[in-house]
């Protein structure tokens, strides 16, 4: 990918990444009582009928699901990869001794100028969201910095936008049959296999086409 481009992405996703953390913190969470009834820390595999293009062949990790609505990020599409001492710099960010590069994803089409790093439970700060034993979500940009110089988590993915549903929105998709839901793991969560990511977790949940 050409560098400048990249750099571009850094300084849109710098802007405005800040307030996906209030976004995020605004939500309630579920009800004791009706939490086994959510999705949370789950799969969302799209139908092969999918009515939207935007979702076609779409693994969507669900972050947060309650009776407020759903939130999650779609996990096996690319928008761009490059040096992530130019996305740190596009941030404003020090980024003396990053290196490696990084690849952005496509989180889904709601505000798809916020930024969000999916990772693994080894790192925490006060902009993390623990989803459940493997996997977190983080907002601030400090994590990509810690990322650039082997001080992050594990595995990450980072992510422009996320997917989103009002309440009630998601469980009316599930009842026309768009989406399929499957168990999360982390090794699929954050392989960087995505062409064949939707094919793999149906195949491996055993759902019938």
């Amino acid at each position: 990918m050409v560098a400048h481009r990249f750099f571009r992405l850094a300084v849109i996703v710098g802007a405005v990444v800040a307030a996906s953390a209030s976004t995020m913190a605004a939500r309630p969470g579920p009800d004791a009582q009706a939490k086994s009834e959510y999705l949370t820390g789950q799969l969302l595999v799209a139908a092969p009928d999918m009515p939207d293009p935007r979702f076609a062949e779409t693994v969507i990790f669900i972050v947060k699901h309650d009776s407020n609505g759903a939130m999650g990020l779609v996990v096996n599409r690319l928008l761009a990869d490059g040096p992530i001492a130019d996305l740190l710099e596009g941030f404003g960010l020090d980024s003396k001794g990053a290196s490696g590069d990084i690849r952005v994803h496509y989180g889904g089409p709601v505000q798809p100028n916020f930024g969000f790093v999916l990772h693994s439970t080894d790192y925490a700060q006060e902009a993390t969201h623990v989803v459940n034993d493997f996997a977190a979500l983080t907002t601030e940009l400090d994590i990509l910095h810690a990322i650039s110089v082997g001080e992050g988590p594990r595995k990450s993915l980072f992510a422009l936008g996320y997917a989103g549903w009002a309440a009630g929105q998601l469980e009316s998709e599930l009842d026309r049959a768009s989406w399929y839901v499957a168990p999360a793991d982390e090794t699929i969560l954050f392989d960087d296999e995505l062409e064949s990511k939707w094919d793999r977790v149906i195949a491996i949940s055993g759902i019938e086409l």
